[in-house]
């Protein structure tokens, strides 16, 4: 597999990171963030680049646990009550350390 490196700035925040993937995958992955950040910052009006951040990765795991849930049909069925259970409880994790 092909070693890619990815300079990420947002948030705020300016940083390399390097993954076994390729290149294209990796700015395509970052593209995704990066439109999912700027539609919260207009949408939800978050100043707190933390709060985005945390926001911004809640709802990309909507989008892969959504998507996880479709392909559930061929495999065992997804417990939905324990998720949202996990789920509620991540969310109030998140909120003390917000609030901290």
């Amino acid at each position: 597999m092909a070693k890619g490196s990815l300079q990420i700035d947002v948030l705020g925040a300016s940083f390399a990171i390097q993954a076994d993937e390729k290149p294209e995958y990796l700015a395509a992955l970052y593209s995704h963030y990066r439109k999912t950040v700027s539609q919260i910052e207009a949408s939800a009006g978050v100043a707190n680049p933390l709060k985005t951040a945390i926001i911004a990765g809640i709802l990309i795991a909507d989008e892969l646990f959504k998507e996880k849930m479709r392909n559930a049909s061929s495999t065992a069925a997804l417990d939905l009550a324990e998720a949202e259970r996990m789920a509620l409880k991540m969310i109030s994790r998140i909120d003390q350390v917000i609030s901290e």
